[in-house]
């Protein structure tokens, strides 16, 4: 038998991801140059581009989202500048269509 259907994986959850969505959709709505590209492959280009920079923060439970919720300074401008990142690096490099 699989892990898979032997566990519930469902509950394994990256909070980094909640977090980098959160950032990404707060700088897109910020983000006033009409040439950035905002098609689902460049937002999700920029969303795994920003998870590859920043730690992972995994929980099983309700008490990891807890801690998971209590989020560093470091760790917020770590997010902010990979997200920041993230997106200049798909505005210089648009997907070809």
């Amino acid at each position: 038998m699989s892990l898979i259907d032997q566990f519930r994986l469902e509950d394994l959850v990256n909070e980094s991801e909640r977090l980098v969505l959160d950032e990404l959709e707060a700088q897109l709505q910020a983000n006033t140059d009409p040439e950035l590209c905002s098609s689902t492959e460049c937002v999700l280009d920029m969303a795994a581009y920003a998870l590859n920079a920043v730690r992972p923060m995994y929980r099983v439970n309700l008490m990891g989202r807890i801690y998971a919720n209590a989020v560093s300074d470091e760790q917020r401008t770590e997010i902010k500048e990979a997200v920041a990142k993230a997106i200049q690096k798909v505005r210089l490099n648009p997907p070809l269509e």
